[in-house]
């Protein structure tokens, strides 16, 4: 039964796979290409960069709860 399953499967499958990429759009010759600037490593580490994978346990050592929660959220 289960390789009548994986066969059924497998051709059900192949028509997605055998289907061809629609071609680029060709640029046009009156028209310079743009250029994007890419992003650099100083606007990751401006305000607002995510620290998730970064160790929060010193935010334990705050004195009352409230403390703790505005130390912590910094890692979310």
């Amino acid at each position: 039964m289960k390789p009548i399953a994986f066969l059924a499967t497998l051709l059900l499958a192949l028509p997605v796979f055998a289907q061809d990429k629609p071609p680029a759009p060709a640029p046009e010759a009156g028209k310079p290409e743009v250029v994007k600037p890419t992003a650099t490593k100083s606007a990751a580490s401006k305000k607002g960069a995510r620290r998730w994978n970064e160790d929060a346990r010193h935010c334990l050592e705050k004195g009352s709860n409230t403390e703790v929660i505005k130390c912590a959220e910094e890692y979310l």
